[in-house]
């Protein structure tokens, strides 16, 4: 597997316990290495497990902001790709990258310009993300789309966030459903891009006057293009019509039903009550979806 499998089965065996024969330093580099192998038993069943239980236990509280420079690096890794192993590497860099940003929300270890750093090149990262496959046949789960809408979901958390920030998040998930690729969400994308909007709802810091605007700019993507005689007909929807609808649904779902987030005290009062703008988004979004398939939805009671 080009590791020392069998020291690291010992430390997964251990209860994922630090070792005290090798620097920390150099196991970090060695595991967030790993994050990029295309052997999903190597960056998912032994790197990604470890960090992510080292950075829950605290381990790196003392170096966490130099420990998410070096793994936010990771996401540039191959950037531009599509249909290469190097889309492991950015996924996994995601993934650790958010547990960072949570792990902050009970260390407390970490200055503003970390976490504006971070979600800086997080967005840069995503939106240029070409690499859109969920799993991929014989190397696993790739899913860049679902683990950088769970960092998203991660800096919304972040109380370094205030209004302004939070309103970037949302033209982030725009920029990243309305931007040109060749792949139709299969793989709960959708669900998971909306989790992090909701979560951005649930701070309570945005209106239905900066929400509707966004909501409307999504919309425009739902519409078909028109006929042209003597044309043939493009296919519909393409993978940006049918992703964006699909994340509005799911948005929508989400408003209506309400939502949960990790069973820790913060998510707990977090999503405890429904977000102020929740009975006004919905009726936006009921809008919008009734005006995308107007042969299909039923026209509202008057």
């Amino acid at each position: 597997m080009g590791v020392r499998s069998g020291y690291w089965e010992h430390i997964r065996a251990s209860g994922f316990r630090l070792p005290d024969d090798r620097p920390l330093d150099d196991l970090t580099a060695e595991l967030v290495q790993m994050l990029g192998d295309p052997d999903p038993r190597v960056r998912d069943g032994i790197a990604r497990p470890v960090l992510l239980t080292w950075i829950g236990d605290g381990v790196y509280d003392d170096l966490l902001p130099g420990f998410g420079d070096g793994v936010a690096e990771g996401l540039y890794t191959g950037l531009g790709d599509d249909g290469t192993d190097t889309v492991f590497r950015r996924a996994g860099s995601a993934r650790l990258l958010a547990e960072a940003v949570l792990r902050d929300q009970v260390a407390r270890v970490l200055h503003s310009d970390a976490i504006f750093r971070w979600g800086d090149r997080a967005a840069s990262w995503f939106v240029r993300e070409r690499d859109l496959r969920g799993y991929v046949d014989g190397r696993g789960w790739a899913h860049a789309v679902a683990h950088g809408a769970d960092l998203l979901a991660a800096l919304a958390r972040s109380e370094h966030f205030e209004k302004l920030e939070l309103t970037v998040l949302l033209d982030v998930v725009a920029d990243r459903l309305l931007t040109p690729a060749g792949y139709h969400f299969r793989n709960g994308e959708d669900d998971r891009l909306a989790f992090a909007v909701m979560t951005v709802l649930h701070r309570n810091l945005l209106d239905v006057d900066v929400l509707e605007p966004w909501v409307e700019r999504l919309a425009a993507a739902l519409v078909p293009p028109p006929d042209e005689d003597d044309e043939p007909q493009p296919e519909w929807p393409t993978p940006v019509a049918g992703n964006t609808g699909s994340f509005l649904r799911a948005l929508h779902l989400q408003l209506a039903l309400g939502v949960v987030g990790q069973q820790t005290p913060r998510d707990v009062a977090l999503f405890g009550t429904p977000p102020h703008v929740r009975a006004d988004l919905l009726l936006v979004l009921l809008r919008v979806l009734r005006a995308s398939r107007p042969g299909l939805f039923s026209a509202p009671s008057r």
